[in-house]
């Protein structure tokens, strides 16, 4: 009976991790919008719709960061409703909060911070059928983890991340942390960007065989503010290639951050580079999105990468990314989205209801754990 149990475990593991494994799909198999641009709030989305889609395109893409504070499930399933009407595709990237006792510092993240955004996030009606989240941000400097920078425990992060997210929704595509492409070697402050990624490997093997995409930070470093010849706008490329040696496998490239500082050039600079980038740079058919860095920040301190100036008005970049030629994007809508629109074109009101209990992820994985050193005994 073990034996005739043991085999139909393992014919059903086959066609559930089967499915699983390809529940998404490659966002380049499709006609691709690869515009879009990061924001830091859910309402500036319309703004972004106006210079992403504009000249004739359709479904470009926003990196939003989310922070482990902040689930709040109306405010966050409006953002999806109105990504949803405006034709834009959501990149969520997972953020910690502020270190309570350190405040130039990001607190480091836990593995139970994972579960609960998965559970949280998947609650959501997306407007795609691929959930893209990033999972954290820069990790190769110290202030973006509780202080001093280590790859061993965001190799861990990220792994638990790859497995608790696909097991709750196949349809989530997780991507790696976009790095810091200028972060020198100093010992618990900075970690160079590709050694990182090697040492990274030594505590999981196979955290970039798990993943479906590469974020990378490709700015125009050092000073951001070289040409778009330079190696800083290529970085991705040599990300990309590490990341195939190390995962065996070719990772599409969410260039989720990058920009020029108008401390250092002149607005009218910025453009041509940006036009330059995006006609050549970043038209390497494995980039799936470009996401400057950022489109409005006020009086703040990333004003020198601001799209939108502090008047509110648009900036020379701002109107050489809205001219330049795009494409009409067709993702893969999710099913849900697939029959409202069969229904209906008119949008229907959201109610919100509590969800039914969750699943204890963790708890399942010592489950299936435990089983499998029963089928080792056998």
């Amino acid at each position: 009976m073990k034996v005739i149990a043991a085999i139909f475990f393992l014919i059903l593991s086959f066609f559930v991790f089967h499915k699983a494994a390809f529940a998404i799909y490659d966002p380049i198999s499709v006609s691709n919008n690869r515009f879009g641009v990061h924001i830091l709030f859910p309402e500036e989305i319309l703004d972004a719709q106006k210079l992403i889609n504009s000249t004739n395109g359709d479904w470009g893409y926003v990196t939003i960061p989310i922070q482990s504070s902040d689930k709040n499930l109306v405010k966050w399933q409006k953002f999806m409703d109105k990504a949803k009407n405006l034709h834009i595709i959501p990149i969520v990237r997972l953020s910690t909060t502020g270190d309570y006792f350190n405040t130039s510092v990001w607190e480091k993240p836990k593995l139970s911070d994972i579960v609960d955004f998965a559970n949280f996030l998947d609650s959501l009606d997306w407007p795609t059928k691929n959930r893209y989240i990033i999972v954290y941000n820069e990790v190769n400097r110290g202030d973006e983890w509780g202080g001093s920078p280590d790859p061993f425990e965001y190799a861990q992060i990220l792994d638990f991340a790859a497995d608790t997210f696909k097991t709750k929704n196949p349809d989530f595509f997780v991507i790696s942390a976009g790095m810091d492409n200028a972060a020198p070697n100093i010992f618990g402050k900075y970690m160079n960007e590709f050694d990182f990624m090697n040492a990274m490997t030594y505590e999981a093997p196979d955290v970039f065989k798990k993943i479906d995409g590469l974020s990378s930070h490709s700015y125009p470093n050092p000073g951001f503010s070289q040409s778009p010849q330079g190696s800083g706008v290529y970085s991705f490329r040599r990300e990309s290639n590490l990341a195939q040696n190390l995962g065996r496998k070719t990772l599409p490239v969410f260039i989720t951050e990058t920009g020029w500082s108008n401390e250092n050039l002149a607005e009218i600079v910025i453009a041509s580079y940006y036009k330059n980038a995006f006609e050549n740079a970043w038209s390497d058919p494995n980039v799936v999105a470009v996401t400057p860095f950022i489109l409005k920040a006020g009086a703040g301190s990333f004003s020198q990468f601001s799209l939108i100036g502090k008047d509110g008005q648009e900036t020379p970049p701002y109107q050489s990314i809205s001219q330049l030629a795009k494409v009409m994007g067709e993702p893969k809508i999710s099913s849900q989205e697939a029959q409202l629109a069969q229904k209906t074109l008119v949008l229907p009101s959201r109610t919100f209801q509590k969800s039914e209990p969750e699943i204890n992820i963790i708890n399942k994985a010592k489950k299936i754990g435990v089983l499998f050193k029963w089928l080792l005994n056998i």
